[in-house]
């Protein structure tokens, strides 16, 4: 599918955004193995999250939506069964990389595939740290899906992780909850904490001490209700669109704050955004707000460092935002990026430099002049979601039509995405 977006005059609007994808995936896995019914409001209903549903129906757990709640029926942490084929996580690093977590503490075996794209993730990084707890798991000779796990009984262990990665700090401690004593994974930066958070609300141990996460073994965990705010990473696409098109304001109600997942709204305030919050609810331990965005000039900056895990999925439309602040912005230390859904470090300058930006490509992020005028092109979404609604973003201030390539990819994580942008520049 391709999709042509031209430039907008102006975005004032009040709207919503799907549930947040990392908790809507963790909701799904942890009522799983809570005892009794989780009852999930607010779901993201993107393929990602399907891919976790599907994932968790061939294991032996019943799942259903009923008037637009989720219902999880779990039997605790050895109610799963084993499959009857091949689980396939499709295009969800999520899915894959935390299932493994709870499938290496089971008594069966089991497959997990996935699409092209995940078949190209690097999975070394949970497969040696779980073979470390005694898990029985192997992928590739390279190190990639499918991954081949054979359940067992695990030891719990002392992990430092070498880069911050909440997929990574989840799947261990997801696989510490079938270990005896006390699991423990440090990280060089915080990432982001939703594990923790329910795991936590459920009626696990976990300590946090800094940076480092600990959970004692063979929680009773118990089923509770689970409120999903929306998903910043999807506001941000709008976050940015009503900051960098003139004279634009726009209400985004009911987002979720997660201070590990701010970044976008830190750093954009950084620049000088107009970005007020109001009306704070928390449930289920996790933080919520509606947002009121007013159109302003950025000025240019520079993130790197502790800030990078905050924003890690939100880099692509910030890029975008860059190329019209005032003075030139800096991205470093995101090297994250290049071993995403796809290379988005090279996705993103390839895709700023065919609208007409110049912009200089560093081996963990880029800089960026400011204060450049973008021009349509046909954009290669690269079949990645935030690539294909980073540069939709892009058209919406670019002179001329811009065309994004395989736009069908938004799927992944926000379904009906161009309609409710068209109803944005619309309204």
């Amino acid at each position: 599918m391709k999709y042509k977006v031209k430039k907008t005059k102006s975005i004032c609007t009040e709207i919503t955004v799907p549930g947040d994808k990392s908790i809507s995936h963790r909701a799904v896995m942890f009522g799983a193995l809570a005892n009794g019914t989780t009852e999930v409001t607010g779901l993201s209903l993107g393929q990602d999250v399907k891919s976790t549903i599907r994932c968790l129906k061939e294991l032996g757990i019943t799942v259903n939506m009923v008037d637009g709640v989720l219902k999880v029926t779990g039997f605790g942490l050895r109610g799963l069964r084993a499959p009857k084929g091949v689980l396939d996580a499709g295009n969800s690093g999520t899915t894959m990389r935390l299932l493994s977590g709870i499938l290496a503490g089971q008594d069966f075996s089991v497959t997990l595939t996935g699409d092209e794209s995940l078949s190209r993730r690097p999975m070394k990084r949970i497969i040696e740290p779980l073979q470390k707890m005694g898990a029985i798991i192997q992928g590739t000779a390279e190190g990639y899906a499918p991954l081949t796990i054979k359940g067992t009984i695990l030891s719990s262990f002392k992990h430092e992780l070498p880069v911050s990665s909440a997929q990574v700090k989840s799947a261990l401690l997801l696989a510490g909850m079938y270990a005896r004593g006390t699991t423990a994974v440090s990280e060089p930066v915080k990432s982001r904490d939703h594990t923790e958070r329910m795991l936590s609300y459920l009626g696990a141990n976990i300590g946090i001490d800094e940076n480092t996460v600990t959970i004692e073994g063979f929680p009773l965990l118990k089923a509770a209700p689970i409120q999903v705010p929306g998903d910043i990473s999807s506001a941000a696409f709008f976050i940015v669109a009503a900051t960098i098109v003139p004279n634009s304001t726009l209400i985004i109600k009911n987002i979720g704050i997660n201070p590990t997942r701010v970044g976008i709204l830190e750093a954009l305030r950084i620049m000088g955004a107009d970005i007020v919050e109001d009306s704070f609810t928390s449930k289920n331990y996790e933080p919520s707000t509606n947002l009121q965005i007013k159109s302003i000039q950025l000025s240019g900056t520079t993130i790197a460092r502790e800030m990078i895990p905050k924003i890690i999925d939100e880099i692509p439309v910030f890029a975008v935002a860059a190329t019209q602040a005032k003075g030139e912005t800096v991205i470093r230390d995101a090297r994250e990026l290049r071993v995403k859904e796809t290379d988005r470090i090279k996705a993103v300058v390839e895709n700023l430099r065919r609208m007409g930006a110049a912009v200089e490509e560093l081996p963990d992020g880029m800089i960026i002049p400011g204060e450049q005028k973008l021009k349509g092109a046909v954009i290669n979404s690269y079949h990645d979601h935030r690539i294909a609604m980073a540069f939709t973003i892009a058209g919406l201030i670019a002179e001329g039509e811009t065309t994004i390539e395989n736009a069908d990819c938004v799927d992944i994580s926000f379904p009906g995405f161009f309609m409710q942008l068209e109803e944005l520049c619309h309204a």
